[in-house]
């Protein structure tokens, strides 16, 4: 898996779709989770989906989880599947803490693992998969992580919300529940479903149910109850350097426009 993924983007990379320090990017999560004790790969077969190959609903969410991706299946991906999946409880895969120390609300964002988190007073409430900044988008010939640092959650959005400026150029995305916390970079959930990999403009995209929850029973906008400071929103390291590549445009993004 790892050697088809890297030999297509060398592929892109070499017609000119896209540079090839981007390869880094494009690995699924699950390529790295094949390679770890407790866990199986499976090879997904003609006609599979989500569906067929795991009729339970909490055990496909699990699998969908761990694998940070829902979106549809096809002939020859590779998922991985851990191997007491019948016994396994959500909380079990969470690649934070189930505690940390904190006096009010914390959402932790980590694009190295591709994983969203909230705490209450220091306990794990729940946690899930991200896609978070890629680190390059063509359209704006820019990279455009999502930015590491400490924010304060400033504006809460509905189902409708949506970007104005992505796709290039009017806008137009649907940013369901979008929770903006760093200028034009908001949490929010992304209803074509998450690919496994980092591939947003900055925003950090969520599964939509999460969002929603996030939205509705967690996340708080600054009012006088909480002194006017929002939910705060922690998003730590990628773990590694932006690849430098020469046909990098490294013109900086416009951070107030939504995405």
């Amino acid at each position: 898996m790892r050697f088809c993924s890297f030999f297509i983007v060398v592929l892109c990379g070499w017609l000119g779709l896209m540079p090839l320090s981007y390869a880094r990017t494009v690995y699924p999560y699950a390529a790295s989770l094949c390679q770890e004790e407790g866990y199986s790969c499976v090879r997904v077969k003609r006609n599979q989906s989500w569906g067929s190959l795991f009729s339970d609903h909490y055990d496909r969410s699990i699998v969908m989880r761990i694998n940070r991706m829902n979106i549809n299946l096809w002939p020859g991906m590779v998922i991985a599947v851990p191997n007491h999946l019948s016994t396994a409880n959500i909380i079990d895969f969470s690649p934070f803490p189930l505690s940390m120390q904190s006096s009010e609300k914390v959402v932790v964002v980590d694009p190295n693992v591709q994983a969203w988190a909230a705490y209450d007073h220091g306990q794990l409430l729940r946690w899930g998969p991200i896609s978070a900044g890629s680190d390059y988008c063509r359209d704006i010939h820019a990279p455009c992580r999502t930015h590491e640092g400490v924010f304060r959650i400033f504006s809460l959005g509905n189902s409708d919300c949506y970007s104005k400026r992505f796709p290039l150029p009017d806008g137009g995305a649907p940013m369901p529940y979008c929770m903006f916390f760093n200028n034009g970079q908001a949490l929010h959930g992304e209803a074509r479903g998450l690919p496994g990999y980092n591939d947003s403009h900055g925003c950090v995209r969520m599964y939509v149910d999460d969002a929603e929850w996030l939205r509705y029973e967690f996340a708080e906008g600054p009012t006088a109850q909480n002194h006017y400071r929002g939910t705060k929103v922690v998003v730590r390291s990628y773990g590694y350097d932006i690849p430098v590549q020469d046909d990098f445009d490294q013109r900086p993004f416009d951070e107030g426009s939504e995405i």
